[in-house]
């Protein structure tokens, strides 16, 4: 009963990333949901700058402290080991549910290329974003990633085996492409409002500090030589741009 408990977690969670997922690029896009990043009654400026930074700063602590290695022993004591990596996915969805809900619109505008063959480039750019953080989740392990083998392998009563450290595909171009997909989709808004801005702004900075100070340090850690010579040899997001450390 417990392995099956576990399992049903798992797979529920993983439905909740789904749907999460799904609303993030509605979300960013201004596209067929309820409330996007640009939607809604604007409030005072400064208020709305406040909230909306407290808002990023609840995903990053969340995305950042339950990520590390050594904070997974302390709440694994809480929760099932089986159950951490699908925990801490549903995590990273309620804090971005919390920035749907409780987004505060600032609408002027950065730049406008609607309607324009730049627009035109600028969300084909941002479909296309999208889909290198897709692909790029197929290219590791999406299963592991997000929980699912961990609960698969114990149903089945054995030990998830997580693959070991390989160059493939588009990580023979650059060490993070979800990071590079994201930073796309971020940056490459036809519209682009102040709130939008600084959604982009922060997060960009976000991503920077928390993959490279945070988890390629874990990673060395892990992966010891082979992740030193990976890192002087393919650049961190953008192809050709630099070529390591």
């Amino acid at each position: 009963m417990v392995r099956s408990t576990a399992c049903l977690y798992g797979l529920i969670v993983y439905l909740i990333f789904l749907v999460t997922f799904l609303y993030t690029i509605g979300f960013l896009g201004n596209i067929l949901v309820p409330k996007s990043i640009d939607s809604g009654t604007p409030g005072p400026i400064t208020a709305s700058i406040l909230v909306n930074l407290a808002l990023l700063s609840l995903f990053a602590l969340q995305h950042s402290i339950m990520a590390r290695p050594a904070f997974k022993p302390v709440w694994t004591r809480m929760i099932p080991k089986v159950a951490e990596r699908s925990t801490y996915v549903q995590a990273t969805c309620v804090a971005l549910i919390l920035i749907f809900l409780f987004w505060q619109p600032i609408p002027n505008l950065i730049w406008n290329f609607e309607s324009s063959i730049t627009g035109v480039t600028l969300n084909s750019l941002f479909w296309g974003g999208w889909l290198v953080v897709l692909s790029s989740t197929f290219m590791i392990d999406q299963l592991g990633l997000f929980g699912l083998k961990q609960v698969f392998a114990h149903l089945k009563k054995r030990q998830a085996v997580h693959p070991n450290f390989v160059k493939t595909d588009l990580y023979r171009l650059v060490r993070h492409p979800i990071m590079t997909g994201f930073l796309i989709v971020f940056w490459t808004a036809p519209s682009m409002s102040v709130s939008h801005l600084l959604f982009t702004l922060v997060t960009t900075g976000y991503i920077m500090i928390a993959v490279l100070q945070l988890e390629e340090k874990d990673l060395i850690v892990s992966f010891g030589d082979d992740y030193l010579t990976y890192q002087s040899e393919v650049p961190a997001f953008v192809p050709g741009l630099r070529r390591g450390r």
